[in-house]
């Protein structure tokens, strides 16, 4: 501050030199020998202990450049024939609460910056798995994973398209919006990945991106109960004399996963595993939970679920397959968990 008092000039001015903010930066940086500073002419200077006090404040070495108190202690000695310092202790107090100020501002900036940065990252990591939002964070490729076995759901309205023709655009956003909500508040009790909704679509994984044994298909299992339960006391907000009617279907097997696009990444499954848990969704009936033989092979290892027997159901690319019937769970406690309550099982049978 002071070299630019003495020479009216801007930041860094240097006589004959005509240099960039970066080229200026980069050469500061390097630490050159000698070290690269303003124009500094003892000639054009009013006192050689002025100099002095400048040239110590450019110091290479930090540990050598005086603090503030000090530089209010050699400029008052410098000033002491002059008004009293006055006007130098002005100057240096503002240069003081400038570099205060300074300090201030950058711990708030950071502040504000970390704050925007978890948020981004909160954000990224509700859309995918943590593991692989980290890698894309740290600008690392995430590839293809395959997981041996894994247990899926898939689950969709019956009567959608009908109501949706039926429906305002916003009274159809307004009902997804809503279950949904409800759906997300509710998987949270469990070990599993939503992977994601398509229109009236909802499509969860357990076992993966976290492998946790055979513990998937009782997750699932559980969750599908869950869910199923708390679609009897929903209510859709302008057809509130209608009964959601949710189709379920899980399936277990293996798949692969990796993140597909880069302007906007999804996590995606791939395998027979996911079309066929398709299939047994759409070729499952109103407020039920249709199970596939793999599946139900997995949750007799328990023994605490209660399982219907469909029988054969024929279904595209397949053949006939034996399905059953998710009915509810058998707790601890002696008592049981009913997929449909009580109340609700005419409603079921006079849709089925």
């Amino acid at each position: 501050m002071c070299q630019e008092i003495i020479y009216r000039n801007g930041v860094f001015y240097m006589a004959g030199v005509d240099l960039s903010t970066q080229e200026i930066y980069q050469k500061v940086k390097d630490g050159l020998c000698p070290a690269f500073r303003p124009t500094l002419d003892c000639s054009e200077c009013p006192s050689e202990e002025l100099i002095n006090v400048i040239k110590r404040c450019w110091a290479e070495d930090p540990n050598e450049r005086p603090d503030f108190p000090a530089i209010k202690t050699l400029m008052r000695k410098m000033n002491k024939d002059g008004d009293k310092g006055n006007l130098l202790d002005n100057l240096l107090s503002r240069m003081e609460q400038y570099a205060n100020n300074l300090e201030a501002l950058v711990e708030e900036r950071t502040s504000d910056f970390l704050e925007q940065k978890k948020k981004a990252e909160d954000l990224l990591y509700s859309m995918l798995p943590k593991s692989v939002a980290s890698s894309l964070i740290r600008g690392e490729t995430v590839t293809a994973e395959e997981f041996e076995s894994v247990t899926l759901f898939f689950s969709d309205i019956c009567g959608f398209t009908a109501m949706s023709a039926e429906s305002t655009p916003y009274q159809v956003v307004d009902l997804l919006n809503d279950l949904y909500t409800l759906f997300d508040s509710i998987i949270e009790q469990f070990d599993v990945y939503k992977v994601e909704t398509i229109g009236d679509a909802y499509m969860v994984a357990s076992g993966l991106p976290v492998r946790n044994g055979n513990l998937h298909a009782r997750e699932i299992a559980r969750m599908s109960i869950a869910l199923l339960r708390s679609v009897f006391s929903f209510k859709i907000r302008h057809r509130p004399n209608d009964q959601l009617k949710l189709r379920i279907g899980i399936h277990t097997g293996p798949v692969c996963s990796g993140v597909v696009g880069l302007k906007m990444p999804r996590y995606c499954l791939f395998g027979d595993t996911v079309n066929t848990c398709s299939r047994m969704e759409s070729n499952g009936l109103p407020l039920k939970i249709h199970v596939s033989p793999h599946t139900k092979s997995v949750l007799d290892i328990f023994g605490n679920f209660d399982l219907e027997l469909r029988g054969p159901v024929e279904m595209k690319g397949k053949g006939a397959i034996i399905t059953h019937w998710l009915k509810g769970e058998f707790n601890s406690d002696g008592t049981r968990t009913e997929a449909i309550p009580p109340n609700m099982v005419s409603v079921v049978e006079n849709l089925s």
